[in-house]
C-alpha cells in the first residue's frame, strides 16, 4: 500500500526527517505519535504528496506500487485527488458552500458526473449521520458535525488512503470519541486505510499499530 524509504527532509542545517523507513499495508489503521517538533507532520505530507523529500538523498516513496518519486507537480496533484484523501485537525470546509458541496468539491475537480457525485456525498454523509446537514454551511454545524464532513469530503474519491493530521484535536472529548469510532467502522465497511497522526493516546491505542517518531525517525 505506502512503502517509503530512506526518507529525509531537511530546511537549511535543519534536518527534520533523518531516514524514515515506513511500510504500511492496504486496511491498517496506523497511529504516528511523538513529541512535537519529532517530524510527523512532514512526515505525512511526504506521504501525502504534498511536500517532496530532499533530493540528495536517495529514496523510494509507493502508493499502490505506483513510484512517487520524480512524478511532475500536475501529475502529483492528479494522483493526490484520486488516491488520497486528507482530514485535518481544522476541517478546513469552504464557508460559502453547503455540506453537500463541500463534500462534491474533489469529485467536481476530478470532473466526475455531477449526479453520480451528488448522490455518492449523500450515501457518505448518511453514512456518517449527516442526512438532515446537507444544505447547512459550516458555521452553522457543530465541531463534530464539521470534522464529520471533512471526512466525507476526504473519502468521495474512494481514495486508496486516508491521512489525519490531529483530527480529533480540535474536538471536544465525546465528540472526538465518536470520530475515533468512525475512522474503525469506516476501516470496516469500506476496507479503508488510515495514516493517524495524533497527541491522543486513546486513538493511538486503538490503532492497529503505533509507531513513535523522535527528532526525524522511527524509533
Amino acid at each position: 500500500m505506502i512503502k517509503a524509504t530512506n526518507i529525509y527532509k531537511t530546511f537549511g542545517d535543519v534536518k527534520v526527517l533523518k531516514g524514515v523507513n515506513l511500510h504500511i499495508k492496504k486496511g491498517e489503521v496506523v497511529a504516528i505519535v511523538g513529541h512535537s517538533g519529532a517530524g510527523k507532520t512532514t512526515l505525512l505530507q511526504i506521504l501525502g504528496t504534498l511536500d517532496k523529500p530532499s533530493s540528495e538523498f536517495e529514496y523510494e516513496l509507493k502508493l499502490n506500487d505506483i513510484s512517487l518519486r520524480g512524478v511532475a507537480d500536475k501529475e502529483l496533484s492528479r494522483f493526490r485527488n484520486q488516491h488520497i484523501g486528507f482530514i485535518f485537525q481544522f476541517h478546513q470546509l469552504l464557508p460559502e458552500f453547503t455540506a453537500l458541496e463541500n463534500v462534491c468539491i474533489p469529485a467536481f475537480i476530478a470532473k466526475k458526473d455531477k449526479k453520480e457525485t451528488e448522490a455518492r456525498a449523500k450515501e457518505l454523509l448518511n453514512f456518517l449521520g449527516l442526512e438532515d446537514r446537507y444544505e447547512h454551511k459550516p458555521n452553522q454545524l457543530s465541531g463534530g458535525e464539521q470534522q464529520r464532513v471533512a471526512v466525507a469530503r476526504a473519502l468521495i474519491n474512494k481514495p486508496s488512503v486516508i491521512l489525519a493530521d490531529e483530527p480529533s484535536g480540535n474536538l471536544d472529548s465525546e465528540s472526538a470519541k465518536k470520530l475515533h469510532q468512525l475512522f474503525f467502522e469506516l476501516r470496516d465497511q469500506f476496507g479503508q486505510t488510515f495514516v493517524l497522526v495524533t497527541h491522543n493516546e486513546e486513538l493511538a491505542n486503538m490503532a492497529d499499530r503505533k509507531l513513535v517518531m523522535k527528532d526525524g525517525v522511527i524509533v
